[in-house]
């Protein structure tokens, strides 16, 4: 039998060879893509959720006032600057009433002469109610005299024609003085119109607020309705929401809600749903709802503020949970990765609600107490070594 003779040259590269190899196979099985891919794991927990539905809405005001002339003028002043608060009757402006004062008087000049007019016609009916007093005297007596023939029947007619003369007259005095007392109520009437017309002029806030805008200054003209001061009621700001109408089943006036206001820093602010509106918007496919604070906020937010709303629905009864982040889609169907025995299956599950903790509910599938995938380092699939870690040390992929 031959001895096989290894060369020096041969066994100085199966020396260099082995290790280099051993290094290899070490490296693959613990780094590379033989490597056990390290995940996390949680246990499949049976309990409720409180689902809720997020939008982004707009900062308004259910209530705001634009204050401006009734006639059109010139501006005189200003009373109130942007960011005021003004109360209830505070004069906020005044417009230039040009002759409106010299009308006024001269429309009181006018009540005083008809006024007179009236005490005139007045003192008129007096007198021709004493004529055709004594009138009706003498045409009484000389009717007597005619029966008794002691007097004629001339006398007596022309006493007749006295008394109708005097009814005449207490007639023409009454319908005199009923002739003043409407011109004293008509030029009255044209005077308080002209005092309302000059209190119009000043601009008046109608109620407690606070004021947004100021489109005038001293000396520029306006139109009729034009305003100089607009004005927004503090407690009547809302948020114009606006929720994805795929997600926004449930939503029901009264809900409470959660508001992040971007001026806030990222204080979260108490509020409800006031309404949910019948009208959707068809273009967007949203959702739109009016959600309200429940105590205003302090400063008080500008108007088209953009602002987070988190409406939470009333808890769902007891299911399967597990983190939304477990929830994988292989091949076209949704499922997650289960852990029996160490060894990774696919089951495809039906899923219900979540809510914004990440967690959500798994209707068939899955049952309590198993234990499934959250987060690997790579892709998973059914032949894919795994290693159960507390926390990945970098982000999943």
């Amino acid at each position: 039998m031959k001895k096989i003779r290894i060369e020096k040259r041969t066994l100085a590269i199966i020396v260099v060879l082995v290790p280099l190899l051993a290094a290899f196979l070490y490296v693959a099985l613990r780094s590379g893509p033989l490597a056990a891919v390290p995940v996390t794991a949680t246990t499949v927990e049976s309990r409720a959720i409180r689902p809720a539905r997020f939008g982004i809405g707009i900062v308004e005001a259910r209530f705001s006032h634009r204050i401006g002339p009734i006639v059109p003028g010139r501006v005189l002043r200003v009373h109130a600057d942007v960011g005021d608060s003004v109360k209830a009757g505070q004069v906020l402006g005044e417009m230039d009433p040009v002759d409106l004062d010299a009308r006024i008087t001269a429309q009181e000049a006018a009540l005083a002469r008809a006024s007179a007019q009236v005490v005139a016609a007045e003192a008129q009916i007096r007198e021709a109610t004493a004529r055709q007093r004594h009138a009706l005297t003498q045409a009484q007596r000389y009717t007597e005299l005619a029966e008794a023939r002691t007097t004629s029947q001339e006398l007596l007619d022309a006493k007749q024609q006295d008394l109708e003369l005097a009814e005449a007259g207490l007639e023409a005095a009454q319908a005199g003085r009923e002739a003043a007392r409407q011109e004293q109520a008509r030029i009255q009437s044209e005077r308080e119109a002209l005092r309302e017309l000059r209190a119009n002029l000043r601009l008046i806030a109608p109620t407690d607020g606070l004021v947004t805008a100021r489109h005038a200054e001293p000396g520029d003209t306006v139109t009729t309705g034009q305003p100089v001061i607009e004005l927004l009621v503090p407690e009547s700001i809302w948020i114009n929401a606006r929720f994805d109408q795929a997600a926004a089943a449930g939503l029901q006036p009264g809900q409470p809600a959660q508001i992040v206001l971007r001026s806030q820093g990222g204080r979260t602010v108490p509020g409800r749903v006031l309404r949910v509106e019948p009208l959707a918007d068809a273009v967007t496919e949203e959702l739109l709802a009016k959600v309200v604070f429940d105590a205003i906020p302090a400063p008080l937010p500008a108007l088209g503020e953009l602002a987070e709303v988190t409406i939470a629905l009333p808890p769902l009864p007891t299911a399967p949970v597990v983190p939304n982040a477990s929830i994988q889609r292989v091949g076209g169907a949704l499922g997650v990765w289960r852990l029996t025995e160490g060894e990774l299956e696919f089951a495809p599950v039906k899923t219900g609600a979540q809510d914004f903790d990440g967690n959500i509910q798994i209707l068939e599938g899955v049952d309590s107490g198993d234990r499934v995938v959250v987060y690997s380092r790579r892709m998973l699939d059914r032949r894919a070594r795994i290693q159960v870690v507390e926390r990945l040390s970098e982000k999943p992929r």
